[in-house]
């Protein structure tokens, strides 16, 4: 397979696990019967977003999908094609860039915040990038207001049986991989309960494309059976209010930590689609 029919491969399969999680949750929507029941179900809104190159040439461009709902405050799931050349001072930074700045990247990002504090707030994205090197990564992570054991339990099963189909190295490796890239170094705490993290996989195109499909799989089936666990409770102020608390760290790490922030902005990528990340409604202090 040529390096053009990968990049087309890629990219077919991020927009089609886009549209597969966009039905889950619209469905999830549909079945909600917690507090806001009487609230219309929510529907995902698609705007499609064209990127130029500091020259004026076509860069790519990607489509923001994004929901408010009567179960998700907010949720976006976003996917992106863009190419052009890195800054020099950014290139160094990239595998393979400092020989030849030039580059391609493909990818899917969410993040759901519910309006409930029992449902867990979510991360997955997942990508392919390619520069004189063409390689993957992504993950995904779980971010509670109140964590539920098991929960948590599940959530990094999935990733694990996910990782183990693979090479029985990666659930350990990416686990601590994402243990220790979410972790708020200004606050000396995590940023939730983990999952796993991984980048510059490119052992083999075709065995490291299946690992990232399966790694986007096995988000697309747990999250949503998590979701339905909670979603119907109801909550007092004292825990929407921790909910906004905990938003902020969210928040402070995307601003600060976060790869895939600096990356769109770097690359000249849409500033609401690379905040899309951060919620609605937060507090501090």
């Amino acid at each position: 397979m040529s390096m053009d029919q990968k990049k087309q491969t890629a990219k077919a399969w991020f927009e089609e696990l886009r549209d597969q999680i966009c039905a889950s949750y619209e469905t999830l929507e549909d079945d909600y019967a917690g507090p806001f029941k009487d609230q219309p179900a929510g529907r995902f809104e698609r705007t499609a977003w064209d990127r130029k190159n500091e020259d004026g040439s076509p860069g790519g461009g990607g489509v923001m999908s994004v929901m408010k709902g009567r179960l998700f405050e907010k949720v976006g799931v976003n996917v992106s094609t863009v190419f052009g050349t890195f800054k020099p001072e950014f290139a160094k930074n990239i595998p393979g860039a400092a020989e030849d700045p030039r580059f391609w990247a493909s990818g899917i990002s969410l993040v759901a915040h519910p309006h409930s504090p029992h449902v867990p707030a979510a991360h997955m994205n997942t990508r392919f990038i390619v520069t004189t090197k063409g390689w993957f990564g992504g993950g995904g992570d779980l971010t509670p207001t109140f964590p539920d054991d098991r929960d948590t339990a599940d959530f990094h099963d999935a990733f694990k049986q996910a990782c183990d189909r693979h090479d029985p190295v990666y659930y350990p490796k990416f686990k601590k991989w994402c243990d220790e890239y979410f972790y708020i170094k200004h606050r000396n705490e995590p940023r939730g309960v983990g999952g796993i993290f991984y980048d510059n996989l490119e052992k083999d195109w075709d065995a490291d494309f299946v690992f990232t499909k399966d790694v986007g799989q096995a988000f697309r089936d747990i999250y949503p059976a998590l979701i339905r666990r909670h979603m119907d409770k109801g909550w007092t102020a004292e825990e929407r209010d921790a909910l906004l608390h905990k938003r902020s760290r969210y928040v402070e790490f995307n601003l600060i930590y976060d790869r895939g922030t600096l990356f769109g902005l770097k690359t000249g990528g849409n500033i609401d689609a690379i905040f899309m990340s951060l919620p609605p409604e937060v507090k501090w202090g």
